[in-house]
């Protein structure tokens, strides 16, 4: 099988994150052992999602991780051309939900698996397939709390979200949280014998639009735009209709943190006010719905420089939006960006990888396998 024919059957399984994914975890599996190269499956928590990890070349050396994550986010919008889960090729254009976003990277790391296996490897080359990133990266601390019995300790991660294939040393961290507010239901005539909780939420509100303006503030990494950390509240839902006094309100909001900057402590401030409404009578509940570390990989470290090599372009310092790799970083290991697409056609309809980006990919993987071979 080529690229372009992984790409098809990887596609076709609509992997949406959140959901069972043992029918693309099994296909995976089924390929790579129908190459000789050994796969562990990671089952997680939830009973019924698990990674993924192979290893080709001697497991007790230090190596490399290609990094990627086989779930996608729904493709329930309108405006789609064709089918999101079938594989449609228009020229150079390759559409489906998840071809950059990434099963485009997932479909090079396994074709050129079958040549990567047929070299003599004096360093390890291991793919780490995840579950569940497009919800705040829940599947792969389980597969890193597991590297310390699968491998060696790696000399790199080689995280494959869209980059154009361009490396990329760093990025923001994030933490997202809902506050649920819970008040007393009544008729709107009578205000006084209710807990209005639309209006309890608008006090956390402010205190969000609040902490999201200090922020502006600094402190800064010129790396990043913008160069500061920043909060927003994303989605706020509540009530029934216009005579009854609402007595449920939710707010989902995230902060994003410049590298240095704990994501979790800017939302502190906010949880902070939310929590103060209990002594006005109401129920309060904060739930953390996802949370990274930022990444930052020095200029000068050698996985940066390995990718300059294989790329033939000096990595850029930072993008704006967040990855596995600030986990992996996080866990002692040196980590950076690399994968084909761009990020500004993921997440939505008709989403697209060109050919020759995969071709790329594939090369480079390809190159790396040259280079740790005897």
């Amino acid at each position: 099988m080529d690229v372009f024919d992984i790409l098809d059957r990887l596609v076709a399984f609509p992997s949406v994150a959140g959901r069972p994914n043992g029918d693309v975890a099994g296909w995976i599996e089924a390929y790579l052992a129908e190459q000789g190269i050994q796969v562990t499956v990671l089952p997680g928590p939830e009973g019924d999602r698990s990674n993924l990890f192979a290893t080709i070349g001697p497991a007790d050396g230090p190596g490399y991780i290609l990094s990627g994550h086989m779930d996608v986010v729904p493709a329930s919008e309108p405006q789609w051309s064709s089918s999101p889960f079938a594989l449609r090729k228009e020229g150079e254009r390759l559409y489906g939900r998840g071809t950059t976003d990434m099963k485009g990277f997932l479909a090079a790391a396994l074709a050129a698996a079958p040549r990567l296996a047929g070299l003599r490897l004096a360093r390890p080359i291991h793919l780490a397939f995840s579950y569940d990133e497009e919800v705040g990266c829940r599947g792969v601390p389980h597969l890193i709390a597991r590297l310390p019995e699968l491998c060696a300790k790696p000399l790199g991660v080689i995280v494959g979200e869209p980059s154009g294939m361009r490396a990329v040393r760093g990025h923001k961290g994030k933490a997202a949280a809902r506050v649920s507010i819970k008040g007393r239901a009544g008729h709107s005539s009578r205000p006084d014998l209710g807990l209005n909780a639309i209006h309890a939420m608008a006090a956390v509100l402010g205190a969000a639009v609040n902490e999201a303006e200090r922020l502006t503030h600094g402190p800064f990494d010129p790396a990043f735009e913008p160069s500061y950390s920043s909060l927003q509240a994303g989605v706020v839902a509540g009530g029934h209709q216009v005579n009854i006094i609402p007595d449920t309100c939710t707010l989902d909001l995230e902060a994003r943190a410049v590298p240095g900057v704990d994501p979790a402590s800017l939302l502190a401030p906010v949880r902070a006010r939310a929590e103060a409404l209990a002594a006005d009578g109401f129920r309060i509940e904060w739930s953390p719905m996802s949370a990274y570390p930022a990444m930052s990989l020095p200029p000068d470290a050698p996985l940066a420089g390995l990718l300059h090599a294989l790329t033939g372009e000096v990595p850029l310092a930072a993008v704006s939006y967040g990855t596995e790799a600030g986990l992996y970083q996080a866990a002692g290991l040196d980590a950076i960006i690399c994968g084909p697409g761009d990020i500004d056609r993921a997440h939505k309809p008709d989403e697209y990888i060109l050919a020759s980006e995969l071709a790329a990919c594939q090369r480079l993987i390809e190159a790396l396998g040259a280079r740790c071979a005897a």
